[in-house]
């Protein structure tokens, strides 16, 4: 079972690898689901030399104050042999032998995160000791908790190391470790009163009772230890540390676990208790426990992070992939983004997406709509029949058929198509920007580069105006030949007077009656009519080969031909990420790799069970 722990030491040193310490993030957090053990009490409770006992080792900074400043993660790593050695999570190819050293170590690396104010930080410091000595065992040292501020400390200090240890404990994976001291009243224990306050009911509260060797005579923590004066579901464990003079003295700790083994053994008091108390047994207890906690969690382990892996996946995948770091890569990424606008585009035209269908209302309902309110009644009046007649024979009136009067009021007429023509073009060219737009917005890849989003929508709106340009000048050219040419057979088969009842030996100038201009006026319009019908088939093929077609087929053309051109500086103008954005990312991947090797060691240790 000693791999359980193995395992959860290597997810913790991954995680302040990459800055996963616990606190308040918008990314997920490992390190909060992690079983762990923080050891809380008040300064001079005798919190170090506890863990100092556990290890074996003098290796923790000493002095007056708070001189626990971070959270220090103390891994312990049972090893064959007679090695003993220490490393930092910080100075990965360093191996400390000398525990002197380690101290030192402790405190400089403190000094380095907080300065020399006396400030205290939550990142934590990572000691891993191997030792044949010890138990596979993590445990986490949290700031003294204290009352007072010393010199140099803000007035906020007390309060600041309160939230600290309180952020550590209160989570639900955390297993408490209270120390306090036996000559004081247990009613006023730091360790105690906090420990209540997020474990009412004491169901993951340990507690270690220190300095019973220096009761007043007469006293003794039996009431304690058995649980009478405070209870919590497992016993509590006294321990005997060293005194300040065994530690001036440098006194062995393999000495003072032996004489601490002695005093409980022999102390009338303790006796029938001493098989659960010292720190060799205390050891031996968490690690136990500790196993069973991480044994119990695997399975909750693996459904959050296979859940927090799909969010990860997610979220990378919604921010895109990363810039490139050379021309080639960068131009690659732009087109790659450009062809994903360009097939988003084509979608809304060829229905596969809502759009497209407007540019056959206008075919459909706007145009034949247009034409149909021209008035070419008003052009055809009495009034206007005659005038132009009269005006196109000059002084020699027609002889047979007023042909240039016919043309006069025919190309009157189809000049006005001209304005439901060009409205037609325009029409489609704002449906076919507005789907520009459209496909922006639905690029995803395209919000990721601001400048490029900018610049992609102003090439794809040049081309578009050039192709409105060239689909008005087709579109009114087909207007002008209807007016350039007219339709001889149309007019061939028309009746002649004698057929409609007329009388061939009326003058000429009797043609002038209202009669005859009724005729040709109803003439002229039928041919209109006639080439109505005919541009209401032509004019949309013509807009839609210069305008929908082109659009499909050669929208970014010209700002391909440009990109090509540009330099590197110009194209990393275009893919001008927000830093928060390209941050995020790193961060997200670093998290997501934390993630995947947490996902395969733990499935690693649950397939081995």
């Amino acid at each position: 079972m000693d791999n359980l722990i193995t395992l959860v030491n290597k997810l913790q040193r991954a995680c302040t690898a990459l800055g996963d310490h616990g606190e308040e993030s918008a990314l997920p957090t490992l390190w909060d689901s992690l079983p762990a053990i923080a050891v809380v009490g008040g300064q001079s409770s005798g919190k170090s030399s506890v863990l100092e006992s556990v290890v074996g080792k003098d290796f923790l900074p000493r002095g007056s104050g708070i001189v626990t400043r971070r959270p220090l993660v103390l891994q312990l790593h049972r090893i064959d042999g007679d090695r003993e050695y220490a490393e930092f999570m910080h100075l990965p190819r360093k191996r400390f032998t000398d525990f002197a050293a380690v101290r030192k170590e402790i405190a400089d690396e403190t000094d380095r995160e907080t300065g020399r104010s006396k400030q205290i930080s939550s990142v934590p410091i990572h000691l891993s000791i191997f030792s044949p000595h010890v138990v596979n065992l993590t445990l986490i040292d949290l700031p003294g908790l204290t009352k007072v501020a010393v010199e140099g400390q803000p007035e906020s200090i007390v309060q600041d190391i309160e939230n600290m240890v309180r952020s550590f404990i209160e989570k639900p994976n955390c297993i408490i470790l209270a120390v306090s001291p036996a000559n004081q009243d247990l009613a006023t224990s730091d360790a105690i009163k906090i420990s209540r306050e997020v474990d009412p009911k004491g169901e993951r509260t340990f507690g270690v009772l220190t300095k019973i060797d220096l009761m007043d005579k007469g006293t003794d923590a039996v009431d304690i230890l058995e649980g009478r004066s405070y209870r919590l579901q497992t016993p509590w464990v006294g321990v005997v540390n060293r005194s300040q003079q065994d530690i001036n003295k440098n006194v062995d700790m393999i000495a003072a676990r032996r004489r601490e083994r002695e005093y409980f053994a022999t102390t009338p008091e303790y006796k029938h208790m001493a098989s659960r108390m010292g720190s060799e047994y205390l050891g031996k207890m968490l690690s136990k426990h500790l196993e069973q906690v991480i044994k119990s969690r695997i399975p909750g382990l693996q459904s959050l992070i296979t859940k927090t892996i799909a969010e990860l996946e997610t979220e990378l995948n919604r921010l895109g992939k990363p810039i490139a770091n050379d021309a080639g890569g960068k131009l690659y990424t732009i087109m790659e983004i450009c062809r994903m606008f360009d097939s988003i585009y084509k979608e809304h035209l060829d229905g596969v997406r809502p759009g497209g269908e407007k540019v056959y209302h206008v075919f459909d309902n706007q145009f034949p709509v247009a034409i149909k309110r021209l008035q070419f009644d008003k052009q055809l009046s009495m009034e206007n029949v005659r005038k132009l007649i009269t005006e196109a024979d000059g002084y020699q009136p027609h002889l047979i058929a007023p042909e240039q009067g016919y043309r006069r009021l025919i190309e009157s007429c189809l000049i006005s198509i001209r304005g439901p023509a060009e409205a037609a073009v325009d029409a489609v060219h704002a449906i076919l920007k507005d789907l520009v737009r459209k496909a922006i917005n639905e690029t995803h890849e395209l919000k990721q580069f601001p400048t490029l989003r900018v610049e992609v929508g102003n090439a794809a709106f040049e081309s578009l105006d050039r192709m409105r340009d060239e689909s008005k000048k087709n579109t009114l050219k087909l207007v002008d030949m209807e007016c350039s040419y007219l339709t001889v057979d149309f007019f061939r088969k028309l009746p002649q007077d004698v057929e409609k009842g007329g009388n061939p030996s009326h003058s000429i100038f009797d043609r002038y009656n209202d009669s005859y201009l009724r005729r040709i006026g109803q003439t002229v319009l039928s041919y209109v009519n006639m080439v109505c019908s005919t541009l209401r088939n032509s004019i949309p093929k013509s807009i839609v080969y210069c305008q929908v077609r082109e659009a499909k087929r050669s929208l970014l053309d010209h700002f391909f031909t440009e990109l090509g051109a540009r330099e590197m500086k110009q194209l990393s103008k275009l893919l001008d990420e927000d830093p928060a954005v390209m941050e995020r990312r790193t961060n997200l991947a670093k998290r997501l790799e934390l993630y995947r090797s947490a996902q395969s060691e733990i499935d690693a240790v649950a397939w081995s069970k």
